[in-house]
């Protein structure tokens, strides 16, 4: 993989009574990559990032953190912005974002440097001075997500990251993840934008009431969902082709959809239409699903399955 593990869980659970949160849970995350956690509200994610963050302690099982079981000295190479935020509403910014740094033992100078540092980075210098209670939402979350690197942690776990941000500052919050990942950092992200997922994570994890239902690289996991179809843009007679059952428009009606028969592999097609000057090619990919449409087969079996 990219880099050394930064969480190994070892079969772990967790019940609350008599309701099972986790079940037998376990999966790595490494250094240098975006690693996504989905599931349905209630699956489990918050349980999981809790015994991760020695919050919880798990039933049965074990986690290795950073190389290791969690001590103090590991908690400051942790980054963690929780889903439910939490800022001194009244401290000015700059102020406020120091002494967090100070806890995750910077220097004060040190502290003050890199919160300036990233109030530039995020638009919200001018707002340096203000109180946390003066700025907008979005701004709060980006004052928060700062604070969460502010320490350059090695791990950082964020729990719906771009919760309340507007596309140009999601871009940012973006940009700054794929940096930390190319230094090394391991960034394990909980969400449910599953568009987000697509484009930034290396490998995910979804749980759905507190089992593992899939896990991978994400174009893998896709890929195993695809369809005995491909998607193309182009001109040609596509139902001529040899080995199509059927066409139909895809999408906003640019490409077509061409399904094919049982045994035709894709490659065969394509090698037809290079070799045909009947057909032009802009376009020939794999009929692979959206996240989302998984995500929701998933969850839907999953629901089927305790009927």
């Amino acid at each position: 993989m990219t880099g050394n593990t930064a969480i190994a869980t070892h079969h772990i659970s967790k019940t609350y009574g008599t309701f099972r949160a986790v079940k037998d849970l376990s999966f790595e995350v490494y250094g240098g990559e975006i690693f996504a956690m989905l599931g349905p509200n209630g699956a489990g994610k918050s349980t999981t990032i809790r015994m991760i963050l020695d919050i919880l302690k798990p039933d049965t099982g074990s986690i290795d953190v950073l190389g290791g079981k969690l001590t103090e000295a590991t908690k400051n190479r942790i980054g963690y912005l929780p889903e439910e935020r939490g800022l001194y509403r009244s401290v000015p910014v700059l102020e406020m974002m120091t002494f967090m740094g100070t806890l995750k033992g910077l220097s004060s100078a040190e502290a003050k440097k890199r919160s300036m540092g990233y109030l530039e980075r995020l638009d919200l210098a001018e707002f340096a001075k203000k109180k946390v209670s003066e700025l907008s939402k979005g701004m709060q979350q980006k004052v928060q997500f700062a604070i969460t690197v502010l320490h350059e942690p090695d791990l950082i776990i964020v729990d719906e990251p771009f919760s309340g941000l507007d596309p140009v500052n999601t871009r940012i919050i973006e940009d700054l993840l794929q940096e930390m990942k190319r230094r090394g950092v391991a960034v394990v992200m909980s969400t449910h934008q599953m568009y987000q997922v697509e484009e930034m994570a290396d490998r995910l994890l979804m749980i759905s009431k507190g089992s593992q239902k899939l896990y991978g690289e994400v174009n893998k996991v896709r890929e195993q969902y695809a369809l005995p179809a491909v998607i193309v843009e182009g001109t040609g007679d596509w139902s001529a082709l040899p080995g199509v059952s059927s066409v139909e428009p895809d999408g906003n009606g640019r490409a077509t959809l061409i399904h094919l028969k049982a045994g035709v592999k894709p490659d065969e097609v394509l090698s037809v239409m290079a070799n045909n000057d009947a057909y032009h090619v802009r376009r020939f990919e794999l009929a692979v699903p959206r996240l989302t449409d998984i995500f929701i087969s998933v969850v839907e079996a999953s629901h089927d399955e305790d009927q």
